[in-house]
């Protein structure tokens, strides 16, 4: 198997800073992938080629390959600068708090550069802030009785919640901005060709759901579906950690 770092991975960690032997180049790294980054940003991932970027930066498509040997590559370095290193916690918060802090956080980063979650996950975290996030995440509850595989697995489904909710709402609003209206434009039409549509005596609990008026009323609160997710996660880690506490054990807990 072999081991040897990818050469955009290696510069990105500060492990090599130059692409090969030759004259010192006119391109960095830093600039390639901040220049992936604004056609991204500008004109969505679909646009991101490694012609586009160099036309971007007035360069040759094939002197990117010096530096990123593929598309793919590219874009990994794109998503880790674009979501930057992780904010600081405020202090005093607790586990609860703290991962609070950290899925918001990272749901204000999706929804600023809403590209990111188009980019497929091909691998676990290996760019250095996505590294950062993990351990920001993981010091989030160090202090709990959770073993070091459950605090990844809690890592792990609250920035699945996160990136679906980003990717969920980005595609309502792309829609309904499509066809001229508003994401909470669009959702109340959508109560109402539900109404026209569905059967009570058939759909009884939809019907039910229907007779509250909930779908007729905007959200007053933005993310009301996801703080209730991720409240929801949050009430099973605390009921995992007092368990703990109080010496028992969850059934089928590995």
């Amino acid at each position: 198997m072999d081991n040897e770092l990818p050469a955009s991975l290696a510069a990105a960690w500060g492990l090599r800073t130059r692409p090969g032997k030759g004259p010192k180049p006119g391109l960095t790294l830093d600039r390639i992938v901040a220049a992936g980054v604004r056609v991204a940003a500008t004109e969505g991932l679909g646009a991101v080629s490694m012609g586009r970027v160099a036309t971007e930066l007035g360069a040759a498509t094939m002197s990117l390959y010096r530096y990123v040997t593929a598309k793919n590559e590219l874009l990994d370095l794109m998503v880790d600068a674009a979501i930057g290193p992780p904010p600081d916690a405020p202090p005093g918060e607790d586990w609860r708090e703290g991962l609070l802090y950290f899925a918001r956080a990272h749901l204000g980063i999706l929804r600023r550069q809403p590209w990111i979650v188009r980019v497929p996950i091909t691998t676990p975290p290996l760019t250095p802030n996505q590294v950062a996030w993990m351990d920001f995440g993981l010091a989030t509850l160090a202090g709990t009785s959770l073993e070091e595989h459950e605090k990844l697995s809690t890592i792990m489904t609250l920035s699945g919640i996160t990136r679906n909710w980003a990717l969920l709402t980005a595609d309502i609003t792309a829609a309904a901005q499509a066809s001229g209206t508003t994401a909470d434009e669009a959702m109340l039409t959508y109560g109402q060709l539900l109404g026209k549509l569905v059967d009570p005596l058939r759909f009884p609990a939809i019907g039910r759901l229907l007779a509250t008026g909930i779908l007729d009323m905007p959200d007053e609160v933005p993310d009301t579906d996801f703080e209730f997710g991720l409240a929801r996660v949050l009430d099973g880690i605390a009921t995992l950690i007092d368990r703990r506490a109080s010496g028992t054990r969850a059934p089928n807990c590995q």
